[in-house]
C-alpha cells in the first residue's frame, strides 16, 4: 500500500489555489493521505476554505492531527468540526483503522508537545506554569501509548504526530529552540509499541529521516520534503 504524507501545509496563505490539484493527485496515486499538523496559518476556521473544498469529494481516506498553528486561535473544536465534515478524520490522542484491500492499517494520532531532548529537557519541577507544560506533554505521551495499543493488531501501524519525538529529525534546527520542537518523552511509547513508521512535522529546518531504535521516523514538514507530499510504500 502507498501513503502520502505532509505536514505544515498552512492553509490560508499562498499556495491555496494548488490544493485541488495536489490532493487529487495524492488521492489518485495512494491509498491513504496523512497530514502531520499545522493545517492552517493561525488556527482560524475560514483559513480552511480551500483545503476542505479540495478534499470534500475524494474517496481516499485522509487523516490529520492538529499542530501549534492550528491551536493559535484556540478554535480547535471549530476546525475539527469543519475538517470532519469535509471527510478529514482528525485524531487527538486517538486512533483510526482502515481496510486497504486485505490489509488493516492503523493510525495512532497525537499532536505531541514540547519538552526537549537530552541536554535541553524540561523537568517536572519549578513554577506551576512550567509543571503544567510538563503535564501537557505527559498527557500526549499517555495518549500516544493508548492509541498505539488500540491499533496493535493491525497489519500496518503508523504513528502520526506534529511535534518531533526525536532530535534525529531536527538536525539543522537552531539548538536553542529544540525544546520547543518536540520531546523525546514521546519516543517511549514508540519504542515500546514499535509501529512500522512514525511521521511528524513542525521542524521546518530539520532532517527528513531518523529513527527511534529500529523504528523509522520521518519529518514530513513541507519545507523539509521540498514537495507537496512524500509517498511511502508500506
Amino acid at each position: 500500500m502507498k501513503v502520502a504524507a505532509a505536514g505544515d501545509v498552512h492553509a490560508g496563505g499562498p499556495g491555496d489555489e494548488r490544493f485541488a490539484a495536489v490532493f487529487a493527485d495524492a488521492a489518485r496515486e495512494t491509498d491513504l493521505i496523512l497530514l502531520a499538523g499545522d493545517l492552517t496559518l493561525h488556527g482560524e476556521p475560514q483559513e480552511l476554505a480551500a483545503l476542505v473544498d479540495a478534499v470534500r469529494d475524494l474517496e481516499t481516506p485522509i487523516v490529520a492531527v492538529l499542530g501549534n498553528h492550528d491551536w493559535h486561535g484556540n478554535r480547535c473544536d471549530e476546525l475539527t468540526a469543519e475538517l470532519n465534515e469535509a471527510g478529514i478524520r482528525v485524531l487527538d490522542k486517538s486512533s483510526a483503522v482502515f481496510e486497504v484491500g486485505e490489509t488493516s492499517v492503523g493510525v495512532a494520532g497525537v499532536k505531541g508537545f514540547v519538552g526537549g531532548f537530552p541536554d535541553s529537557a524540561l523537568a517536572d519541577f519549578g513554577e506551576p506554569s512550567l509543571r503544567r507544560v510538563y503535564a501537557e506533554t505527559s498527557a500526549e505521551v499517555d495518549g500516544l501509548a493508548r492509541a498505539l495499543d488500540e491499533i496493535a493488531s493491525c497489519s500496518v501501524r503508523i504513528a502520526l504526530l506534529h511535534y518531533a519525538p526525536t532530535s534525529a529529525t531536527l538536525e539543522g534546527e537552531p539548538p536553542g529552540i529544540l525544546a520547543f520542537l518536540g520531546s523525546d518523552r514521546l519516543a517511549v511509547p514508540i519504542a515500546q509499541h514499535r509501529p512500522d513508521i512514525v511521521l511528524h512535522g513542525h521542524g521546518h529546518m530539520g532532517t527528513f529521516k531518523g529513527a527511534i531504535g529500529d523504528v523509522p521516523v520521518y519529518n514530513v514538514a513541507q519545507p523539509v520534503i521540498g514537495k507537496d507530499f512524500e509517498v511511502f510504500e508500506l
